[in-house]
């Protein structure tokens, strides 16, 4: 037996050493060698293996077994590290570019369950009614509890024209929501825009992809083409993040060349970086700069970036940046606050890791993780509406700290435009505000950057 267990360790030791030699961590490994080997703990590691391996109801394969360690070693972290086997790494790659088959939500895990962070806009789920901190317990007739991350999103992504019902606890509703849903390729549009009015125009950035920065280029030379404007808003509400280089190409729109966008700091030299605007920062893979063809006047005109609890990750590094260096005023309601970076760590078996490595602080140095960016002029979704009950970054269980705040979640600065008569507009489904259409004639946050737009408009005119 002993021997048995012995020939195990080494086998584990082994299988560590290789993860790390297919992660071309040289360096990490050598740093390592001088620690000393948690010898106590691999060999309980062992006992564990070799008992499942002998005595569990019914016969276990190696490579689930240590696939399964290895996913428990990730979400154990935070919830944003993960193992990602090969379906869910290509799932992964092919979302970055903008199409994928599923129900489009960015889910995380907490306490279990799947946990919807942010219905993506015009997908199948944001049509049926799923929203933002609603927790999915049951997929058809399975239920969540137990499943990994990785198993659950498998689970829910599926060939186009097929259903799942997903049953949903939300927080106040008595009974179990129970959604049907028919699974789609989701094609998410990442950048819209139209005009308001005659000389205010609005792009949203639905979700940071690789060809976000050159589409919003396109959309402001469009805007640019009916008339100069005289403000600009950019939506970033619901906006659940995407690729860093894509956050510094929409902040290097609208900011003087070389200016700080955001930097990260970790463990490893290669945590810690800046990323200015510049092309070297927000162009990958091509020579082509898409900035040359911004419209003139677009780093100067007036701004208000729009932002709220589902605001997260790339969107929060976007309107910090604006933010800090005083380029647009942030108006609605405190974001999410991820300020994490995960990297992507391929593996030689089509799989991958995505490993939380570092935090992202805004050009002041704030740090983004689990306060999010405080608006400067706190909206609400309609006049007299209590904030919204969204799940936020620093609600999930395991959630790394704010290591530059006492006290993460501070309230917003300023609530001047809260607007008239508490309780008016409350929702009768309890569920939350009722879904409205963004930019749409009911979209209260809009209507308020634009009337303060047009006083700032005012303000620079009767300075002339």
């Amino acid at each position: 037996m002993g021997s048995r267990l012995q020939k195990i360790g080494l086998v584990m030791t082994g299988v560590c050493a290789g993860v790390l030699i297919s992660l071309n961590l040289t360096a990490q490994a050598e740093r390592a060698t001088s620690l000393p080997l948690p010898v106590e703990e691999l060999r309980a590691f062992a006992d564990v293996f070799n008992a499942v391996k002998q005595g569990y109801v019914e016969p276990v394969e190696d490579k689930k077994l240590i696939t399964q360690a290895i996913s428990g070693m990730l979400s154990g972290l935070d919830p944003h590290s993960a193992y990602l086997d090969a379906d869910a790494f290509k799932d992964l790659q092919v979302g970055t570019q903008g199409e994928f088959g599923g129900l489009g939500i960015e889910v995380g895990m907490e306490d279990g369950f799947v946990k919807v962070i942010s219905p993506i806009e015009d997908t199948p789920a944001f049509r049926a009614g799923v929203k933002a901190g609603d927790l999915i317990v049951k997929l058809d007739d399975t239920p969540v509890k137990g499943m990994t991350l990785s198993d659950a999103v498998k689970r829910m992504r599926g060939k186009p024209n097929t259903e799942i019902i997903l049953t949903i606890a939300r927080k106040g509703e008595t009974k179990p929501v129970i959604v049907t849903i028919v699974r789609e390729v989701i094609k998410v549009q990442s950048v819209k825009s139209k005009m308001v009015e005659p000389g205010y125009g609005y792009v949203r950035v639905v979700q940071f992809q690789e060809n976000t920065g050159r589409y919003l280029v396109e959309h402001l030379g469009r805007l640019y083409k009916e008339t100069p404007l005289k403000g600009l808003v950019l939506d970033l509400r619901n906006d659940p993040g995407g690729l860093l280089h894509g956050a510094v190409g929409v902040s290097a729109a609208f900011l003087q060349s070389g200016a700080l966008v955001v930097s990260t700091d970790g463990r490893t030299e290669d945590a810690k970086r800046k990323y200015n605007a510049s092309p070297d920062d927000y162009l990958r893979g091509t020579s082509n700069d898409f900035l040359r063809s911004l419209p003139e006047g677009v780093k100067d005109v007036p701004m208000i970036v729009l932002v709220n609890g589902g605001s997260a990750s790339a969107s929060e590094i976007v309107a910090g940046a604006l933010q800090d260096h005083k380029r647009a005023i942030v108006m609605g309601t405190q974001t999410f606050g991820k300020g994490s970076v995960q990297t992507i760590l391929p593996l030689n078996n089509s799989s991958a890791i995505k490993l939380t490595t570092a935090r992202y602080y805004t050009p002041s140095g704030r740090s983004i993780q689990a306060t999010g960016i405080v608006p400067d002029i706190l909206v609400e979704e309609s006049p007299g509406a209590q904030a919204a009950q969204r799940v936020r970054e620093v609600d999930l269980v395991g959630h790394l700290e704010n290591d530059r705040e006492e006290k993460a979640g501070e309230p917003a600065k300023a609530d001047a435009a809260k607007g008239e008569g508490e309780g008016a507009d409350k929702s009768e489904d309890h569920g939350g505000p009722v879904r409205f259409e963004m930019a749409g004639k009911d979209d209260y946050q809009l209507a308020q950057a634009i009337n303060l737009l047009k006083g700032l408009q005012i303000i620079q005119n009767s300075r002339l």
